[in-house]
């Protein structure tokens, strides 16, 4: 094997470098010439510092864990979502300072702003699941900065041109993050039939779902951390999550061959009732209707991941490592229709079907922002793809696919030991 594709000593050190030099700089002049506003002295923060933590955790935790997966990829699959969470953020701030410079956003608290930096970085993870295994390191950063840039800027269409309230816009980031990685994926080349490495073990699988219980018990503060109406955004994300854990058991034996429990299902079905009620968790009023959506999400995860692995998957030669596509695409897609559907017979309820005209109109809007997230997502993900696959990026060879130690060091593997 050429010693390029051994070594990233000449090329990811000095990237990240380079990096934290350009964020260091740009957070000095952020300091430097930015005030903070009388009102954010004076005036308790929106967001407290215990809902920040669980977001994090979330964050760190539970998407580093859930991504081990994979029998051979254990140190990567955690090690790489850290560095790319904590680049992320910082990141993100500075993108949405820009935004602020710009008129495009108004200004937030400190802590605010780095709680929604925090929450944009999921999409990373999300995505990084998709390509989990195939992409380096040096891929890796170059689709965290494309991917966040991308992300704030379609929140901010959404934001300026079709009027979706912030908090609302980041709930997109689930959608985003699924098709993004998607695109980017349908760019590299499948995995031979001969190679094992992709598949996962007894103790993967349970680190696994280890890293789906982190993200499941911070999930309500991950959906109310930015919503006026907490309470309900916290009521409602619990139950649509503990009815689709209940869903995803059922399932997963109802849909066995010997009528066991797969724990695949689990691991993905669990999270779908709080990706399905990220939407509407803040404005539904009957806990109901959150348990209904937490049954379907938990429905079109479990049955979805049997049809998207045998038909739809290998017909487009995509390979989803993690399952992104059924356990956060889906249920996204899902979560957009219900909030649709919602938010027309709360408004028609409210006007007494009296001005269809304008209840039309808002349908229109509302579809308009998931349609543009959407394509924004697949578009700017073909096109990293692409640029994630030329030469510059030392793209890693199929035969090196899902192996920690083509980029860690295992001294109990060395000579003399």
């Amino acid at each position: 094997m050429p010693s390029r594709y051994l070594n990233f000593r000449c090329s990811v050190p000095w990237l990240i470098l380079l990096l934290i030099l350009l964020l260091e700089t740009l957070f000095l002049l952020r300091f430097l010439f930015s005030f903070p506003d009388v009102s954010d002295i004076y005036s308790p923060p929106s967001v407290s510092y215990p809902e920040f933590q669980d977001v994090n955790h979330m964050v760190i935790f539970g998407f580093g864990f859930f991504l081990m997966v994979l029998r051979r990829y254990g140190f990567s699959s955690t090690g790489f979502n850290f560095l790319l969470a904590v680049l992320g953020v910082q990141c993100c701030v500075l993108v949405e300072d820009l935004l602020v410079f710009l008129k495009a956003e108004q200004n937030g608290s400190g802590l605010k702003s780095l709680a929604k930096a925090v929450m944009s970085t999921t999409a990373v993870a999300i995505s990084t699941g998709a390509v989990l295994g195939k992409a380096n390191p040096l891929q890796l950063i170059v689709m965290t900065l494309v991917e966040l840039i991308v992300f704030h800027v379609s929140r901010c269409i959404n934001r300026t041109f079709l009027k979706v309230p912030d908090s609302l816009s980041l709930m997109h980031v689930h959608l985003f993050g699924a098709y993004f990685g998607l695109a980017v994926a349908s760019r590299f080349p499948g995995a031979p039939p001969g190679l094992d490495k992709n598949r996962s073990t007894p103790q993967s699988e349970l680190f696994s779902v280890l890293g789906s219980v982190f993200v499941w018990v911070f999930w309500p503060s991950f959906n109310s951390i930015l919503a006026e109406s907490k309470k309900e955004a916290v009521l409602n994300t619990f139950f649509a999550l503990a009815v689709s854990a209940v869903t995803a058991f059922m399932l997963s034996a109802l849909t066995s061959r010997d009528g066991k429990f797969r724990m695949p299902h689990i691991r993905s079905a669990v999270l779908a009732g709080g990706v399905t009620i990220s939407y509407t968790a803040h404005s539904i009023q009957q806990p109901w209707i959150a348990m209904i959506l937490g049954l379907l999400g938990s429905a079109i995860t479990t049955l979805g991941s049997h049809c998207l692995q045998r038909c739809f998957n290998p017909a487009l030669k995509l390979q989803d490592t993690s399952g992104v596509h059924f356990t956060f695409g889906l249920p996204a897609v899902l979560g957009a229709v219900a909030a649709v559907v919602l938010s027309v017979v709360r408004k028609g309820i409210d006007t007494q079907w009296s001005n269809l005209s304008s209840l039309g109109f808002t349908t229109f809007i509302d579809l308009a922002a998931f349609c543009q997230t959407i394509s924004a997502a697949l578009i700017t993900g073909l096109i990293t793809g692409f640029l994630l696959n030329t030469k510059l990026l030392k793209t890693v060879p199929v035969s090196k696919y899902f192996d920690d130690q083509f980029y860690w060091e295992f001294p109990h593997l060395s000579v003399g030991f």
